[in-house]
């Protein structure tokens, strides 16, 4: 599976032991492992903020990054691994995602 590449069709919102939270896109294979991550205490709670979302160029752009930096966890978690999402073209897609989807206003930025 981790050799696969991942196409992320959905939009989560993860909240860290700390209780702050940040979004995430997955697909229903990384969301049973984050699920499990909020089983075993390595997150507090995943939500499913919006399904199948429409491929486009932007989620393109963040899938290829996710594909060519990160592999799906395993089953047997043992820590929990939040994606990087570096200034540049990277952090503009994910932000016109979540813009797209109505997740953020305009105005606003993913940090």
């Amino acid at each position: 599976m981790s050799d696969e590449k991942q196409t992320l069709d959905m939009i989560e919102q993860i909240t860290r032991n700390d209780g702050t939270k940040y979004y995430e896109m997955a697909n229903i294979v990384m969301n049973g492992r984050a699920e499990k991550a909020a089983e075993l205490g390595l997150i507090k709670e995943v939500r499913i903020l919006k399904l199948n979302i429409p491929h486009s160029s932007a989620v393109g752009v963040y899938e290829d990054y996710v594909n060519q930096n990160y592999t799906v966890p395993p089953m047997n978690l043992t820590e929990w691994v939040e994606y990087k999402k570096p200034e540049g073209k990277v952090r503009d897609a994910f932000n016109e995602i979540l813009r797209a989807n109505r997740i953020i206003s305009k105005e606003d930025k993913e940090e």
